[in-house]
């Protein structure tokens, strides 16, 4: 069983950054693909950002790219998303996920484990 807990969401005024972070209580955390996707009010939930088990491969969403990034720090059983330039539309709900495979994927069946989420607000 994998616990994800994330952290770092808040209210920031557009073109501001935030940093969440995501930690995992497992061990073996260098084992699992971990990804960032957000749902929006009356939105489904959709992929962000996502980075394999050694962090050489990072995926984003096409509406990220450049302004986000996802890093992992596996020593310390956490997974980042840097984010830079917010704007309006990224008002979300974050969430973290887990999935024991060696692909990054957009879509959310893969995943297994899911943290509860931390709320990103964008004031315009």
């Amino acid at each position: 069983q994998v616990q994800l807990v994330e952290s770092g969401g808040g209210l920031v005024q557009a073109g501001g950054s935030l940093r969440l972070s995501c930690a995992a209580s497992v061990v073996t955390f260098s084992r699992y693909v971990m990804a960032w996707f957000r749902q929006a009010p009356g939105k489904e939930r959709e992929f962000v950002a996502g980075i394999n088990r050694s962090a050489y491969i990072t995926r984003y969403a096409d509406s990220v790219k450049g302004r986000f990034t996802c890093s992992r720090d596996n020593a310390k059983n956490t997974v980042y998303l840097q984010m830079n330039s917010l704007k309006p539309d990224d008002t979300a709900i974050y969430y973290c996920a887990a999935d024991q495979s060696w692909e990054v994927v957009a879509d959310t069946k893969r995943y297994d484990y899911w943290g509860q989420g931390t709320q990103v607000t964008v004031s315009s």
